[in-house]
């Protein structure tokens, strides 16, 4: 039985990749051209790259409709930011960068398309950056993030001063890029609008392939061929054999398992897993490496760190060196991140928002041995209805489910993808599910569910996690206890 309780949009398509555009590296100039415009800017992809360009000293400009974390990083660098779409933001006629949440009739798009202006997509100015240096790319449908920040810690830690791209944020370089004076670019590949097909990696990582983005493929066999393409274009492609879809259908140089694939030249034996660490031996090609301590918790990272060590084997580094730099690696923002503790409540902001995210930072959770409050908001109306049945038997490592309704990222919301339907087909398999009709609602509601002890964590793509403030907040005012730190959303 279910309780009840009272960004970005999908745009429009990659465009083909202009010839010219291909293999371009930026170079430096005094000319107009040297000025860039982002329409969008606050977003972690487009933000990684206006910063980049800001650091090689190019003018760089954008705009949002609310400023962030990112956007105030930004600013402090002297990259001007507009709150705000108009045209008027177009300042001395800047080269336009766009990506596919940016629909044609945005009116800064649209008035360069007008004027006649240099106009790149994300994608091509990524790969502009990319293709003309020795480059490791992390793509997959989960864990890319982990994995490339595992990776950019790696590099860092072993002296190369990489140039780090990544889709989440990281203390140890403060934001979500960093640019380096070593050869080395570490990129996180986007496969969500087909971009990733751009890219030709010195080093191509997939960590494993699933249907994610229904608005933009229309079944996995369509997502297979796309990252088909990417693998063909990477000189050396490092993979996760565990994957049915990566086995099957990829051909992969050197490949990674923890399941003891055969095929698999990396492997993680004599596992054990801990509520916030782990610990495995790490074999390579049948000889022992070493053993591989690990901060973050659960199988999906150690899979994630596997990966990381076949990369550095490839790149000629020592075990040890690879397993220092892993040990201290403490995990990226958004990825079980732990955002404090109330009345022995902890509280934990994590990204996942397919089915296997779910399941696995679920899982992740269940090894502290707590009663475990999963609090989801489903990202995007097509991503629910084409993986309702999945969704619907994800949260068995839950004790207590809390949904709320859907963050639709500008799609139209349809009656396939109904987050109250959803907590009525969760509760088929769940017994305790509840429902909140707003997140207005949600620090009230759960201040009644939560009790020490909790591991509460807030699962989703969207704005959920701007409620755990909220709620920490009311939690603690419903327990009578002083925030030492008091909380805050970005």
């Amino acid at each position: 039985m279910v309780e009840t309780a009272g960004g970005e949009d999908p745009g429009i398509s990659v465009p083909a990749p202009s010839s010219s555009l291909l293999g371009q590296s930026l170079e430096l100039s005094n000319s107009s051209l040297s000025a860039y415009h982002f329409v969008g800017i606050g977003g972690v992809g487009m933000s990684a790259l206006a910063y980049i360009l800001a650091k090689k000293g190019f003018r760089v400009s954008g705009s949002d409709i609310v400023a962030n974390n990112r956007t105030r990083r930004l600013e402090a660098l002297g990259v001007r930011v507009i709150q705000g779409h108009t045209a008027e933001g177009l300042i001395g006629n800047p080269q336009v960068v766009y990506s596919s949440a940016i629909r044609p009739t945005n009116p800064e798009l649209a008035a360069a398309l007008n004027k006649g202006l240099k106009v790149w997509h994300r994608a091509d100015l990524l790969a502009a950056l990319f293709n003309h240096r020795p480059s490791i790319g992390v793509a997959g449908t989960h864990g890319k993030t982990t994995t490339s920040s595992m990776i950019g810690y790696m590099l860092l830690a072993a002296g190369w001063d990489p140039t780090l791209i990544i889709g989440g944020e990281m203390e140890a370089w403060d934001g979500n890029a960093r640019l380096g004076q070593g050869e080395y670019l570490v990129a996180e590949v986007d496969e969500s609008d087909g971009s990733l097909v751009r890219l030709y990696p010195k080093i191509g990582v997939i960590t494993n392939v699933e249907l994610d983005h229904p608005d933009h493929y229309a079944n996995l066999e369509q997502v297979i061929r796309a990252f088909q393409q990417y693998g063909q274009q990477s000189q050396t492609l490092v993979a996760c054999l565990d994957c049915p879809n990566v086995a099957t259908h990829l051909k992969v140089d050197v490949g990674y398992s923890l399941a003891g694939h055969p095929q698999a030249q990396y492997q993680a034996r004599q596992i054990v897993y801990k509520g916030n660490s782990t610990a495995a031996e790490i074999w390579e090609r049948g000889s022992l490496l070493g053993q591989l301590r690990l901060q973050v918790p659960g199988s999906h990272n150690l899979s994630n760190a596997l990966a990381a060590v076949a990369v550095g084997r490839q790149l000629g580094l020592e075990f040890p060196v690879i397993a220092s730099a892993l040990a201290e690696f403490r995990g990226v923002q958004r990825r079980f991140e732990a955002k404090g503790e109330v009345g022995g409540v902890t509280f934990i902001d994590d990204y996942a928002h397919h089915p296997s995210e779910i399941r696995a930072t679920l899982q992740a959770a269940r090894l502290q041995q707590r009663r475990v409050v999963a609090v989801f908001q489903p990202h995007r109306h097509s991503r629910l209805a084409a993986l309702f049945q999945d969704f619907a038997c994800c949260f068995e490592n839950a004790d207590v489910v809390v949904i709320v309704p859907t963050y639709g990222a500008g799609e139209p919301a349809s009656e396939h993808s109904d987050s109250l339907r959803l907590a009525v087909a969760v509760a088929e398999h769940h017994p305790q599910v509840r429902y909140v009709s707003s997140l207005a609602q949600l620090p009230q509601v759960l201040t009644s569910i939560l009790q020490a002890g909790d591991l509460a964590i807030f699962l989703g793509a969207g704005d959920l996690n701007q409620q755990i403030a909220a709620t920490m907040r009311a939690y603690a005012a419903q327990v009578g206890e002083q925030l030492q730190t008091p909380p805050e959303g970005e």
